[in-house]
């Protein structure tokens, strides 16, 4: 398979030099099925198989005396919070991969969240309201169900300039069951034709594409740093329908993957698609800021410090995993020490300690938005 999005390594001055093009207000949203663990559980937890039938239900598991880790995507098969033998400074997540068709060709995907809270927690998906906001968004990303053992269709995937994780969901009717519906074209054909019916549904999803014809999120062979090399560990395993990926920590009390961006400039160097349309989240109100630190104390954050902030855990009602992406530097890097909430950022932005970027200083005033699912929440653990 080609690696589209595969890129030489990213130093932290490349960082701050590419991201340029962009913008969003992240947002946040409520978790669907969390459940909480037992007290004494390792860092490293499988979750129990799944089977064709009936979907595993998850299992969260305690990290440490800190608190409890729970388990936001029933999709999630099994994590570890920490390094399990890599150099790099994040865990990894395994989730069950889906299939879909576009263009008569197989397209897999993760679920992460949803605007409908029925549908989550049916699905058992992050409930995430502000994804509501995409009500007008010109180019939203479709996917389009069908019933008994067909498999959904979509209408774009990495690379068309309209791209997009975030799709509207329809849902197809058919009246003739002979008909082969494997792409976009093929049922507005049948729709036209009469045998098949159309029905919008006032509901958005965050479904991240993985692999697709010609392309996929590249692997990281060395798992040494956050954004070099790519987001996954290894190939997906289509056979098992699974795929990993690097977890990472951020304030408050949450571990996030990365997927896409909405900076077509961006993309490249962060080793994940371009989705330009979640743009104009930012404009609608479906994102909220996170802060990004591009000086200060070393750790695990994707510019090589500590972990970033923003506003509400995931779970919450004004969560939402699309972030309007902020870097703040220390005017005194002397005086750097570890923060770990927004109230504290934006003091200290006030009192003139911390110098606010959009984006990133090279990008200023522009700015752009990162889609980071969270699937789980769990007690942060950097120290300085």
């Amino acid at each position: 398979m080609s690696n589209e999005f595969s890129q030489s390594t990213l130093s932290r001055r490349q960082f701050l030099l590419w991201s340029a093009l962009g913008g969003s207000t992240l947002a946040l949203a409520a978790c669907a099925v969390p459940v909480a663990a037992p007290a004494s559980a390792p860092t490293e937890a499988p979750l129990e198989e799944p089977t064709a039938e009936a979907p595993a239900e998850t299992t969260a598991e305690t990290h440490s005396e800190e608190g409890e880790v729970t388990v936001m995507v029933r999709d999630v098969l099994e994590y570890s919070l920490d390094p399990q033998g890599w150099e790099g400074p994040y865990g990894s997540v395994t989730f069950r991969l889906h299939q879909a068709w576009h263009n008569g060709e197989a397209a897999y995907y993760i679920r992460t969240d949803a605007s409908d809270p029925t549908f989550a927690e049916e699905v058992g998906l992050v409930y995430v309201p502000l994804l509501n906001a995409a009500n007008g968004i010109e180019h939203v990303n479709k996917l389009y169900e069908l019933a008994g053992d067909r498999l959904p269709v979509i209408s774009m995937i990495p690379g068309h300039e309209h791209y997009s994780s975030l799709f509207r969901m329809y849902t197809v009717t058919v009246q003739d069951d002979s008909l082969e519906l494997t792409s976009e074209e093929a049922i507005e054909q049948a729709v036209g034709d009469g045998a098949a019916t159309l029905e919008e549904r006032p509901l958005f999803v965050n479904y991240p594409l993985i692999q697709w014809a010609g392309g996929g999120m590249t692997v990281d062979p060395d798992l040494q740093e956050v954004l070099p090399g790519g987001q996954l560990f290894a190939e997906p395993d289509l056979e098992n329908m699974t795929v990993t990926m690097k977890l990472h920590q951020c304030y408050p009390g949450s571990r996030y993957i990365m997927t896409d961006t909405s900076s077509a400039p961006m993309a490249p160097m962060m080793n994940v698609p371009a989705s330009a349309p979640m743009q104009e989240l930012k404009e609608r109100g479906g994102a909220d800021e996170i802060w990004v630190f591009g000086n200060g104390i070393p750790g695990p954050g994707v510019m090589g410090f500590q972990p970033a902030i923003f506003d509400n855990k995931a779970g919450e009602p004004a969560w939402s995993p699309f972030w309007d992406h902020f870097t703040v530097l220390w005017a005194d890097e002397s005086q750097a020490r570890v923060l770990t909430s927004s109230a504290e950022i934006r003091a200290l932005i006030e009192s003139g300690e911390l110098e606010l970027f959009n984006g990133v200083p090279d990008s200023h005033p522009e700015g752009f938005v990162v889609n980071c699912p969270a699937p789980i929440l769990a007690p942060n653990t950097f120290a300085a």
